[in-house]
């Protein structure tokens, strides 16, 4: 997924619960988007992603393919 695209969807997602990114080779990762690097010199732009068993999961923009907010469904 293009940077700016993944950045405006995952800023209103900041700091949630009950997100969801699919990656590029197909796994998948739920849980809370807990920090997100953008501009730090030689570094690609990164999410980090807290599942709901604690795990701290790092994953890089360009591995991105889709982001879904599974609270959007409970309405």
């Amino acid at each position: 997924m293009e940077v700016t695209k993944a950045l405006a969807a995952l800023q209103p997602l900041y700091g949630k619960d009950n997100v969801e990114i699919v990656r590029s080779d197909g796994t998948r990762v739920r849980g809370r988007v807990k920090s997100m690097k953008m501009t730090q010199a030689l570094t690609k732009p990164s999410v980090k992603m807290q599942r709901g068993d604690g795990e701290i999961v790092k994953i890089t923009f360009d591995q991105i393919n889709e982001i879904i907010d599974h609270n959007q469904s409970e309405r």
